[in-house]
């Protein structure tokens, strides 16, 4: 029983038409669900992922009317992307600076070289080499030429003020191993790993003594990590068992979830890859209309009229 990597990381935007726009256009990712959000649906909920609609290459963002994001400790402050080969970053290079995206130069960091870039809410964004490991699954019609575009999500770094709680539950509670550490200018961030472990599979973690941060629109939700389908009911008791207090199971349609908070206060969350996107699409076709869930569809009319048109 071992989780098998990053599931999906949960962000927040207060314009969701440029939120779209940055995404899909400058990105590359494909919009895979138009939904709502599950507990509030009077506000999107947008999942961009590879051409496949991948476990694990899913950015998602809740559409909410929020001021931005106050940054500080105890947040999810980095989530990096995963992208193949040096000449990609020259790509990428070229093409932020064409769209006049906010970035750095590409540096080797951990071993890997990275690029750092924002979008225009200020959500803070890396690329990664993952050198070309694993599959692969690009969009056709994404304007990323192919061998440049994104494969998935790599690394997120955690920024806590007592690391140490935090370890306890990855390594204890989650199955991660300890692997590493490096430097950044803001301090020593440690290494975690999990399942085959590569920067699909990894949570870096650093101290961070400023005042907790406040959630708002440019700052992350949550982060999922994944779980095979057939594992989630051990999932759950396994939190139940270790006093974990927890939401206990979700069945959110496209997966099943299990959700908890660490001892600083981020909220983690277990997904099952299944049964994915496509449950209630066409995979050649989505993103394309509001998809709801079976239980929200007879108020289908009313969801509609209080969403803004993308």
């Amino acid at each position: 029983m071992q989780l098998t990597g990053l599931h999906h990381v949960t962000a927040v935007t207060a314009r969701a038409a440029d939120n779209l726009a940055f995404y899909t256009r400058v990105l590359g990712l494909r919009l895979v669900k138009k939904t709502v959000n599950q507990d509030d649906v009077s506000a999107y909920h947008l999942f961009y992922a590879d051409g496949r609609a991948s476990p694990g290459s899913d950015l998602t963002f809740f559409d909410w009317p929020a001021p931005p994001e106050r940054r500080g400790s105890n947040s999810i402050a980095r989530t990096a992307f995963r992208v193949s080969g040096e000449g990609t970053f020259d790509w990428w290079r070229e093409h932020l600076g064409r769209q006049g995206v906010s970035h750095h130069p590409a540096v080797e960091r951990d071993g890997r070289l990275t690029l750092d870039f924002e979008d225009g809410e200020g959500q803070r964004l890396s690329l990664i080499d993952d050198g070309g490991a694993g599959e692969a699954h690009p969009w056709d019609e994404s304007p990323v030429p192919a061998a440049h575009q994104i494969r998935g999500l790599g690394p997120i770094r955690l920024a806590v003020a007592a690391p140490e709680r935090t370890e306890a539950v990855l390594t204890d509670i989650m199955g991660f191993t300890r692997a590493r550490t490096f430097e950044l200018p803001e301090g020593e961030v440690t290494v975690f790993e999990t399942g085959p472990g590569g920067p699909a599979a990894e949570v870096h973690l650093l101290r961070d003594t400023r005042a907790p941060a406040r959630q708002g629109a440019g700052g992350v939700h949550h982060v999922a990590f994944r779980v095979p389908d057939a594992d989630y009911g051990a999932w759950a008791d396994r939190l139940k068992q270790r006093r974990v207090p927890s939401s206990g199971p979700v069945d959110r349609y496209y997966f099943r979830s299990l959700y908890f908070r660490e001892p600083n206060g981020i909220l983690f969350e277990i997904a099952t890859d299944g049964p994915g996107f496509a449950t209630d699409e066409p995979m050649e076709t989505l993103g394309e209309r509001l998809a709801l869930p079976p239980f929200l569809e007879p108020r289908r009319a009313e969801i509609e009229a209080g969403l803004k048109p993308l």
